[in-house]
């Protein structure tokens, strides 16, 4: 095959280096040309069982009309197995309840190269321009990079969705066409029957297997007119009744003959090592079976996984950790003493600021966020089989291409011995992009000779968390007499959780190991949503990078979760110096940002915005991810000692929506979990373990803090955007601003209220 221009970095380092790139020329220049004389083509590698005919990588139809679906995104919740199926079968004009679902095999064809771009961008592939774009483009593609996460599965797949329909669509009609001996133009497709415009109907199964063997059209012509369309309707979701019965599979649900269960330890957070173990204490537990150590994990295994959980905690590990444990205190230390290090850098910058804030008065307010675990409601879990055939293994993970690498690595076998099986995630908020448990499975499963199916404690999951980021903010802006914001900049103190993220499930580093390699490296990944959507004429954002001893991970928002409430924050503080009103404040500077200003005057008009008087409790926030755009109100107080969110109203523009009640579904969801940031999802560090691991003990919103939820969807002729993201950072500022207006008190630390 010859060898691609285009490498890895090493371990820990992220993307694309300059030499791949720049190799022969200017940015991106030897790499077209490589490239280009290196052709790919690539097919679908579906299995059809008996009376399925593949009609795309997107499509198999059977003949007894039923229309299955191939999905490479994982499922956690957010609906996509519905999404993405209601695209194709809006072109193809099937019948909603003839949809079958079914995941993707690992193939180049369900590459994300949306989420590789904004993930592995770095300044070379920028300074490439659209040739930077393309490179990524075939990276991801040729890796085979199926990820799911940022709320790209929408805007990524669409457009391959809709084609897919269509191809099939032209494909039966012209099946259709000749037994009838017409023009295969004149017939069409609705509610799955096949029609030539008069009399006469086929459905699907009639003509599927002729169907499969024609000729596609250069140009495929799209369905015109709205007449019996699905996208834009609020299709009941495809996963629904299964879950409702209890049906629905997720990892912990397999069961294969002979099948044993496994818990694990993994010692303290850091470079932990096992040191020694009491087996003959565990022995005394019924059901045990055996211990399976590792050097930096020690699992039971035994007949019910109750067995084994306890024979754990009477096995006591010890593990010997080696460099400074993680605690708050080194936390805070780490991030301040980064704004004082050497490896800061300005990565934003417009303007001149230095003559704006020479001899001026300017506002100055600093800002701290905790790290926030993940809390998913399924624990990591796996199961495998290993056999001298090969290793079988069934989880939820949102890069399934990289897992079934790591899995081969660790078990020192061919790839293709690995047979990875997806399944869907009960809940994820982005911790399922590492699979460090489907690997742990394998090797479990290896040693014991028989399938295992290992589930982490609850203990073990907040323990072993790959939390979001940790981050101080230092804020300060020059006010006009006009109020509006002459000169405004931003120190950012944060290690970038999404590097750390990369260099684990790619490179292979182990986790404390990622967390050092990137902790001198400055990057926009750790600082984005910090580009203020304002018209401000002279700011610069510097982030700081560090190593906090916590090793991080890819979450819902991902940076954008500290980087709003920094900004929305600082936005209502300055509104209040400026004695303006915090919405006509913000409104001021959206005239070049039409979108984002309707969705704030939409939300405040649905709210009954007060203007944020004094007593109000009412709070405001706004945020733009890509496409996407919204802002919320909320109204709060404290009762108690606790905090009550009595209403939250969110207006959101994400482009033409597929199934708008899936769209406000994730909307909702979001709000949660920025409500979940603002009251807790966050536990104290100290000698290398948090401080608490019971969800009762986190401080978590439960359906007696939260009032009336309203989320309003802006029509919109854009392109569809993700809705998963958005509104989840607006919801902490948002209600740290409704704060203020019942305290008069600044609330600048998240959590907002202290938890101890």
């Amino acid at each position: 095959m010859g060898r691609a221009p285009l490498r890895q970095k090493g371990k820990g380092r992220q993307g694309i280096d300059r030499r791949a790139l720049l190799v022969g020329g200017g940015a991106g220049a030897g790499l077209l040309l490589a490239w280009a004389v290196w052709p790919r083509s690539y097919k679908p590698n579906l299995n059809a069982a008996p009376g399925e005919f593949v009609f795309n990588a997107f499509l198999k139809i059977d003949r007894a009309g039923q229309v299955i679906v191939i999905v490479p995104q994982l499922e956690m919740g957010q609906g996509i197995t519905t999404l993405l199926p209601q695209i194709l079968a809006d072109e193809l004009g099937a019948d909603w309840r003839a949809i079958a679902v079914q995941s993707a095999p690992e193939s180049p064809l369900y590459a994300n190269t949306l989420l590789a771009r904004e993930w592995l961008a770095s300044d070379w592939t920028r300074i490439g321009g659209e040739a930077g774009d393309w490179a990524l483009d075939q990276y991801a593609t040729r890796k085979a990079l199926m990820l799911t996460g940022g709320g790209t599965s929408v805007p990524m797949f669409h457009d391959a969705y809709r084609d897919a329909g269509a191809a099939a669509r032209i494909l039966l009609c012209k099946a259709a066409a000749k037994r009838w001996n017409v023009p295969w133009e004149s017939c069409d497709i609705q509610e799955g029957l096949i029609s030539d415009g008069g009399q006469r109907t086929l459905r699907f199964g009639d003509v599927v297997e002729a169907a499969a063997a024609f000729d596609l059209p250069e140009i495929l012509p799209l369905r015109q007119g709205m007449e019996g369309r699905l996208a834009g309707q609020d299709l009941p979701r495809l996963d629904t009744p299964s879950k409702l019965d209890g049906s629905h599979n997720f990892a912990a649900d397999i069961r294969l003959p002979d099948m044993v269960f496994a818990s694990i330890r993994q010692g303290p957070i850091g470079d932990a090592r096992l040191e020694s173990v009491n087996e003959g204490a565990a022995r005394s537990v019924t059901g045990f079976l055996k211990l399976v150590r590792s050097e930096r994990w020690v699992a039971a295994v035994g007949t019910n996984w109750w067995a084994a959980n306890k024979a754990l905690d009477l096995a006591d590990p010890v593990f010997m950790l080696d460099g400074p444990p993680v605690s708050d205190e080194r936390i805070d230390a780490a991030l301040e003493d980064a704004f004082s290090g050497s490896d800061g850098r300005r990565l934003y910058a417009q303007g001149d600021l230095l003559p704006v804030f020479e001899g001026a008065t300017i506002l100055a307010s600093e800002y701290r966020v905790d790290p926030g675990l993940h809390l998913a409601l399924e624990p990591m879990c796996a199961t495998a089989r290993v056999t001298d055939a090969g290793a079988e293994v069934w989880t939820a993970t949102q890069a399934p291409g990289l897992a079934r690498t790591a899995i081969a690595d660790a078990l020192g076998i061919d790839r293709a011995s690995v047979t990875l099986y997806p399944v869907h995630a009960g809940g994820s908020f982005g911790r399922k992009m590492d699979f460090e448990a489907a690997v742990q499975a394998a090797l479990i499963a290896r040693d014991m000779g028989r399938p295992v199916q290992l589930l982490w404690s609850r203990l073990e999951d907040v323990i072993h968390d790959r939390p979001s980021p940790p981050a101080h903010a230092r804020m300060a802006a020059k006010l006009g007499r006009s109020g509006v914001i002459e000169g405004w900049l931003a120190k950012v103190a944060a290690p970038c959780a999404m590097s750390q993220t990369w260099a684990r499930i790619a490179n292979g580093a182990l986790p404390h190991e990622a967390a050092a390699q990137s902790a001198d490296k400055a990057t926009r990944l750790a600082i984005a949503g910090m580009e203020i959507p304002y018209a401000v004429s002279n700011w610069a954002i510097d982030h700081y990078p560090s190593d906090v001893y916590l090793p991080l991970g890819f979450v819902r928002g991902n940076a954008h979760l500290h980087s709003t409430f920094f900004t929305e924050s600082f936005m209502d503080e300055l509104a209040h110096l400026a004695q303006m009103e915090a919405m006509s404040f913000r409104i001021q500077m959206l005239g070049g940002n039409p979108r984002l200003a309707h969705c704030l005057s939409t939300a405040a008009a649905m709210g009954g915005w007060q203007g944020g008087i004094a007593g109000s409790g009412q709070g405001i926030a706004a945020h733009r991810i890509g496409d996407a755009f919204g802002a919320v109100l909320v109204e709060a107080a404290i009762t108690g000692g606790k905090l009550m969110v009595g209403r939250m109203v969110a207006a959101v523009d994400c482009g033409d929506q597929v199934n708008p009640d899936i769209a406000r579904q994730q909307v909702e969801s979001g709000l949660i979990y920025g409500l979940a940031c603002a009251m807790g999802a966050s536990v104290p560090y100290d000698k290398a373990m948090p401080g608490r691991a019971i969800l009762g003990r986190m401080n978590l919103p439960r359906l007696s803090d939260i009032g009336e939820i309203t989320v309003e969807l802006i029509r919109s002729t854009a392109k569809p955007a993700g809705a998963t993201e958005i509104a989840a950072p607006m919801v902490a500022p948002a209600v740290a601003n409704a704060l203020f207006t019942v305290t008069g008190q600044r609330f600048r630390s998240l959590p907002l209220l202290s938890q101890d």
